[in-house]
């Protein structure tokens, strides 16, 4: 059997990554997800709920009569080099079960081990010989015998979110990857198109009317400007990104939580559970640095600002000229802020058994430069320029295996901050310049 090779065609001084090994990683993290959900689903229930549930549901009742009581001294592991000695009140109890007389030790749910020997102690104390309580009685053993009912409400809490997450997150990426797994370039992305812009199935219209083969521009013309007559929408990809490390944070932080709140619950009822108190350490180092993640994406989506651009007209024709508004928010010295518009073109195509997927900026026009500006907080620097496409220019066009794309990329380095690329798709008509667009040479103006 051959195997699928780690690395494709050598580009350059570069070597093009194997989709095949890069599909069977993702999907094999994710299947390590899963099975993590599955196996910590499994101790939880089967450790946890399960129990509860059967206490709560299948014991049957019967009348419990205090025979004995003591205290159970339990001494955790290393306590022989000072560990905490913890004491358990427990009570033997004589009751029917079955039609048959049972005499049992039990523990108490409310009462707590304690290393307080004087507590558990006073503690032991409320329960008199010879007084009747109410009980139940495992039908399947008739000597498990409990006193107390009710459920572990940050247990099971635990038990429902942590599990749910690791099946949720790694039963999503496997279903994906096997969906995925064999699939071209092209048929892998007919079900996920977003835009008309690139993908000619999505949208409305999917194409343009008089233009077979030219995506649709209805996405770019439904927000009005401010001074011009359109807003152009934004590429954002970190945006997703910052909400997925939001999400994140939030899931994992909510179950730590529970873990801190149910530690905390045992500590003051003077109980130590060691495995609970072990679980926190990697739990809050994750969770901490999910938040860390979180903060640092979200100060510098804020601290840079955002990024708006009108336009005058849309769609474009070759040979035209568009008056451009560039509005960056933001504060302290931005050491350069250059707009450009690109060509970029895009071929999806078969290599042997791999499908392969090129993108490549194959034209690029400078526009317009900023450099050395001093933003103040609360206001916003605003440029007006203008954008001229050359007269024999190809037109925008999207395909299942091809596509041509416009864009105005707005390119942004502060002082402070780490630089930003942020990118206005744009769709370019076929045909002369329409009605109502400017001819080339316009003024550049820039406010702040």
């Amino acid at each position: 059997m051959k195997l699928p090779r780690f690395f494709g065609k050598k580009r350059g001084h570069r070597r093009t990554g194997s989709q095949a090994w890069a599909s069977f990683g993702e999907g094999l993290f994710h299947a390590v997800l899963l099975g993590a959900g599955v196996v910590f689903g499994g101790l939880l229930a089967s450790g946890v709920a399960v129990p509860e549930w059967r206490i709560n549901h299948d014991f049957p009742p019967t009348t419990c009569t205090v025979v004995a009581k003591g205290l159970e001294r339990l001494a955790p592991a290393g306590s022989a080099a000072g560990g905490a000695v913890t004491w358990q009140p427990c009570l033997r109890v004589r009751y029917e079960a079955a039609g048959s007389r049972q005499e049992s030790w039990t523990r108490p749910i409310s009462a707590a081990p304690t290393t307080d020997r004087a507590a558990a102690l006073t503690r032991l104390a409320s329960w008199r010989l010879g007084e009747t309580v109410p009980g139940w009685y495992d039908p399947a053993d008739a000597s498990h015998v409990v006193l107390e009912r009710g459920y572990n409400w940050w247990m099971w809490l635990l038990a429902l979110l942590l599990p749910g997450a690791l099946l949720a997150f790694g039963g999503a990426g496997v279903a994906r990857s096997v969906r995925r797994w064999g699939k071209s370039e092209e048929r892998r992305a007919a079900p996920s198109r977003l835009s008309g812009l690139l993908h000619p199935l999505a949208g409305s219209p999917a194409q343009a009317p008089d233009h077979p083969g030219v995506p649709a521009c209805d996405n770019h013309v439904n927000s009005p400007g401010t001074q011009l007559r359109y807003r152009l929408p934004i590429e954002s990809p970190e945006s997703w990104t910052l909400l997925g490390f939001g999400l994140f944070a939030v899931l994992w932080n909510a179950i730590l939580i529970l873990l801190v709140v149910g530690a905390g619950l045992d500590l003051l009822g003077g109980r130590t559970d060691w495995l609970l108190i072990g679980l926190l350490v990697p739990f809050a180092c994750v969770g901490i640095g999910g938040i860390v993640v979180f903060l640092r994406g979200l100060v510098l989506a804020t601290a840079v600002g955002t990024t708006q651009l009108e336009i005058s007209a849309h769609p474009l024709h070759p040979g035209g000229a568009y008056d451009v508004l560039l509005a960056q928010g933001g504060s302290g010295l931005f050491t350069s802020l250059d707009v450009t518009l690109e060509l970029e073109e895009q071929a999806t195509f078969r290599q042997g058994t791999d499908t392969r997927t090129e993108k490549l900026v194959v034209w690029r026009q400078p526009v317009q430069s900023w450099r050395g500006l001093q933003l103040a907080s609360g206001q916003r620097f605003e440029g007006r320029t203008v954008v001229s496409l050359p007269p024999t220019v190809m037109h925008s066009f999207a395909s299942e295996h091809n596509y041509v794309r416009w864009s105005i990329v707005v390119r942004g380095a502060p002082a402070r901050w780490p630089a930003f690329t942020r990118v206005f798709p744009v769709v370019v008509f076929p045909g002369t310049v329409g009605p109502g667009e400017p001819a080339a040479g316009h003024r550049t103006e820039a406010t702040t």
